[in-house]
């Protein structure tokens, strides 16, 4: 069956916005990739999220998976988060990737990008500690994907938000103080972005749902 397991490190996923075939997963798996990010929604699953059935296809193709859930608007010149909305896409989030099947102890991860400039720091930090609380309740590890202008400092960040698990994008350089990185996008192509795992400063890791007879990829 598959389990909720810590991730080894320097091994190659893909997050994608659009669902992934089993001819595509199979692709993925051959070409050395070993995990993937896929999509849930915040008020309501849409038809390109990802399904019960597209999750059992990417595990059966060798690939652990862990879900995200989208952000509000991912356009300039950005989206107002509330300690509200945190609440309820938190609790969605949580609902989404147990319905999917996702057992405890899976990361689940925020989209923290593209936040309007007008929002005050206090107002982000709530939004993203009000979906911490509602995720962890639902028994899963939150994580923050951290984008282009997330609205807060990497100082705060690290010591402002309950958050032990940072995922950093392509836009992003300077690692969280402290901790750094336990995933990082370090390409991006027409339909995917690719992430390599790491073991941050305080040893910690992204956990995911990791299929029966999981083989890392050896990059050896």
């Amino acid at each position: 069956m598959p389990s909720a397991q810590p991730a080894l490190p320097m091994q190659k996923g893909f997050d994608q916005n659009e669902p992934v075939s089993a001819a595509r997963a199979k692709s993925f798996h051959e070409k050395g990739f070993r995990f993937c990010l896929r999509y849930v929604g915040r008020r309501k699953m849409a038809a390109h999220d990802l399904t019960a059935a597209e999750l059992d296809r990417l595990l059966n193709a060798g690939l652990a998976v862990m879900p995200v859930q989208h952000v509000e608007d991912d356009n300039e010149p950005g989206w107002f988060p509330t300690a509200e909305k945190g609440t309820e896409y938190g609790r969605n989030a949580g609902r989404f990737a147990r319905e999917l099947g996702f057992p405890d102890g899976v990361n689940v991860w925020l989209d923290l990008e593209l936040v309007h400039k007008a929002v005050p720091a206090e107002t982000v930090i709530a939004y993203c500690n009000n979906w911490f609380r509602e995720v962890e309740a639902a028994g899963f590890k939150p994580g923050v994907y951290v984008g282009f202008h997330p609205g807060l400092s990497n100082d705060q960040l690290r010591h402002r938000l309950k958050f032990s698990h940072y995922w950093g994008s392509l836009n992003v350089d300077a690692k969280i103080p402290g901790r750094g990185w336990q995933m990082k996008q370090e390409d991006a192509h027409a339909l995917h972005q690719e992430d390599f795992t790491r073991t941050d400063d305080l040893g910690g890791t992204v956990h995911w749902l990791q299929p029966k007879g999981w083989t890392p990829f050896d990059h050896d």
